[in-house]
């Protein structure tokens, strides 16, 4: 779960200021869904650990109907402890996306929340989905790796392994124990993100 933040982002070669995300709910599991979603998902397998998780997490239910109810002015002044020089008419509100909270079966407590992403397959790999929070960068190529190792794993091992394998480099080398190898994807990745200045030919990492 992500609480409200500053962020920049840059689309189509125009940078923007985000402020967010607030919470909301719906439910509908989909932007165009239907409102019957969550109704006709309710079974008597997941009723259960749908009650626990509502019995176990009052203190979040509570901050997120807060969040839900919040007016225009709320959260502007919600923005207004990060940027105090906010002005209303410089911001509009948008829909940025959807997710469904995961919720799973626990022996113990009945129900628990499962927050971040989970990748869910069918067995032959013809089926898959991304369950929970949509994503950052800092997991999107992890998720997709195991994306192609699961419903790919054929062509992962035959004739896709020689590109992966140029692409990600430390696919098959643990990296805490490579202390040269992290040493020289980290220079690379870091000049690739234009974080450092491009080293030379001659005093480049072999």
């Amino acid at each position: 779960m992500s609480v409200p933040h500053l962020d920049t982002r840059v689309v189509d070669g125009k940078k923007s200021l985000l402020f967010g995300p607030y919470a909301g709910f719906t439910t509908k599991f989909l932007k165009h869904g239907s409102f019957m979603d969550l109704p006709m998902s309710v079974r008597a397998g997941n009723i259960g650990p749908m009650l626990a998780v509502a019995k176990n997490n009052m203190d979040l239910t509570k901050y997120l109907v807060s969040e839900v109810r919040q007016s225009m002015e709320q959260r502007l002044e919600s923005l207004r402890r990060f940027y105090p020089q906010a002005k209303a008419e410089d911001w509009r509100l948008e829909i940025a996306g959807q997710r469904v909270q995961i919720i799973k079966k626990d022996p113990k407590k009945g129900g628990v929340l499962q927050f971040g992403t989970e990748l869910v397959a069918a067995k032959d790999g013809s089926l898959a989905a991304l369950l929970g929070a949509s994503p950052g960068a800092s997991v999107t190529v992890s998720i997709m790796l195991d994306l192609i190792e699961r419903c790919f794993a054929q062509k992962a091992t035959g004739e896709w392994a020689t590109k992966l394998k140029e692409i990600f480099p430390a696919r098959e080398k643990v990296l805490e124990t490579d202390a040269d190898l992290y040493r020289e994807i980290s220079t690379r990745n870091s000049e690739l993100l234009e974080l450092v200045t491009p080293k030379t030919a001659s005093t480049s990492i072999a």
